[in-house]
């Protein structure tokens, strides 16, 4: 195997490697926003119980 083949071999691992830590970035990114929203969901729920006790 030549210097060149090594390089070209190495430039492969690397583009995969960047592909597979776009994808897992791209399905984090996904994630989040449903765990943001179920946490804006409950703070809030709670605001309005709070609201409900001061106004009785």
């Amino acid at each position: 195997m030549g210097m060149k083949d090594q390089f070209q071999d190495k430039s492969e691992q690397m583009k995969q490697k960047a592909q597979q830590a776009k994808e897992q970035a791209q399905q984090r990114g996904r994630q989040r926003p449903q765990r943001d929203e179920e946490s804006e969901r409950s703070l809030r729920e709670e605001r309005e119980r709070l609201d409900q006790d001061y106004d009785a």
